[in-house]
């Protein structure tokens, strides 16, 4: 057992090459050496182990080193512990920054591997860098300013995350109504149709073939809504968790879009929507999973379908950017506030005030949950794609419209 062997030394640094590097270089003195990459957890560790010398970085995560050393010389057991500055911060001032804020020593990096050892023998024995009382009480007022300077930005950053959290807290809310209302509403068409049916079937006559395909279609109706709000939840359950399965295989943009342009042909005709799809044959295959880049786009169309008035205009034009295709749905509906532009795409958020929500979802304003754009972004990157908007404005009475950008790479890149 060398004379080393029972002296603790804590290193706190958030490098790791540099954690490494100390380590070896201490361990082959004979010291136990125990690491640490932030702050809080170098305070932690000191806690569990009372190491006999701490060396610590002052660029550190969260709290910096001259932060860490005040915490801990407040600490009955730290009081008179060895800490020593180790860092690459040679500034004018940063040493003597460090001393007063409590530091034993201040050694700068890269360390000399041959008088390091010593160094760190020297403050064990007790030595300790001068500091004159006049600079002391001029760089521990700079320090305690620091201090408060990093809590005024801790405040303002808290303030952010709590209103973010209350706002995430009333879409949670908002999502379980919408719910509740998307699900009732064919819940209660199924209900009804099986009441009628259940009469029908009471009675000693026979069924009138009319009344069982009326029957049969408003089930199928309620179970189709049902089916694809479960489904909708699901989606964005798997994106949210990873686990979104992709096949891929090849794309050809232009008869996806001439399958949903037959999709949509319905509720076009229905709110008198004009859908212009421009040639899309020049478009190169891509590499992807077809019936889920279907699905984003679709749900993308569908959101101008919903923000676009009665005879309105959509616009789907493609083009190749360098090893991409940028499809473009561009519509002439009412516009999205720049403020919100970067919302739109997250779980749950649904533009404007839910109780203007219907069931509806081909309905000018009409019903959803709030989750097509966020499934659409999460099918976009899970293809190492971008999705944006671009809208100068939200104002139904001037509609100024919204494009949207669906970016996707010609093909994958390997993993």
């Amino acid at each position: 057992m060398t004379e080393n062997s029972r002296t603790k030394i804590l290193y706190i640094e958030d490098d790791f090459a540099s954690r490494q590097l100390v380590q070896r270089v201490l361990h082959s003195r004979g010291y136990t050496v125990y690491l640490a990459d932030d702050g809080l957890e170098g305070i932690t560790v000191a806690r569990e182990k009372e190491p006999q010398l701490i060396l610590m970085d002052i660029n550190l995560p969260n709290m910096d080193g001259r932060e860490i050393t005040t915490r801990l010389r407040s600490l009955p057991n730290f009081s008179s512990v060895p800490i020593v500055a180790l860092t690459a911060n040679n500034s004018p001032g940063s040493r003597k920054l460090a001393l007063a804020a409590g530091c034993t020593g201040f050694l700068t990096k890269p360390i000399d591997v041959a008088t390091f050892p010593r160094r760190v023998k020297e403050y064990l024995e007790g030595h300790q860098e001068p500091l004159s009382a006049d600079e002391r009480s001029e760089h521990l007022q700079r320090h305690v300013q620091n201090i408060v300077e990093r809590l005024e930005e801790k405040v303002r950053e808290l303030e952010q995350v709590n209103h973010r959290l209350r706002e995430l807290d009333s879409l949670k809310s908002d999502f379980i109504l919408l719910v509740s209302h998307e699900l009732r509403t064919p819940l209660t068409l199924v209900h009804g149709y099986a009441h009628l049916l259940q009469e029908h079937l009471n009675r000693s006559d026979a069924i009138p073939v009319s009344d069982l395909t009326h029957i049969a279609a408003g089930l199928s109706a309620g179970t189709d809504r049902m089916q694809e709000v479960i489904g909708e939840i699901i989606s964005v359950s798997r994106i949210a968790s990873g686990k979104l399965d992709i096949s891929l295989g090849p794309v050809r943009l232009e008869h996806v879009i001439a399958d949903l342009q037959s999709q949509f042909q319905e509720v076009c005709l229905a709110r008198r929507l004009n859908l212009h799809v421009s040639n899309l044959n020049h478009l190169p295959l891509i590499e992807g999973d077809g019936k889920q880049i279907k699905m984003a786009i679709s749900h993308v169309i569908g959101n101008a379908i919903k923000y676009t008035p009665d005879k309105g205009h959509i616009y789907i034009v493609g083009r190749v950017l360098n090893d991409a295709v940028d499809l473009i749905i561009k519509d002439t509906g009412i516009g999205i506030p720049v403020s919100e532009q970067h919302f739109i795409f997250d779980q749950f958020y649904a533009l404007g005030a839910i109780e203007h929500h219907s069931t509806s979802k081909s309905a000018f304003q009409g019903g959803g949950l709030g989750l097509g754009l966020a499934i659409a972004k999460g099918i976009v990157e899970a293809h190492s794609g971008r999705i944006w908007v671009e809208s100068e404005r939200r104002d139904p009475d001037d509609p100024p419209g919204s494009t949207f950008n669906i970016l996707l790479p010609i093909k994958q890149a390997q993993k």
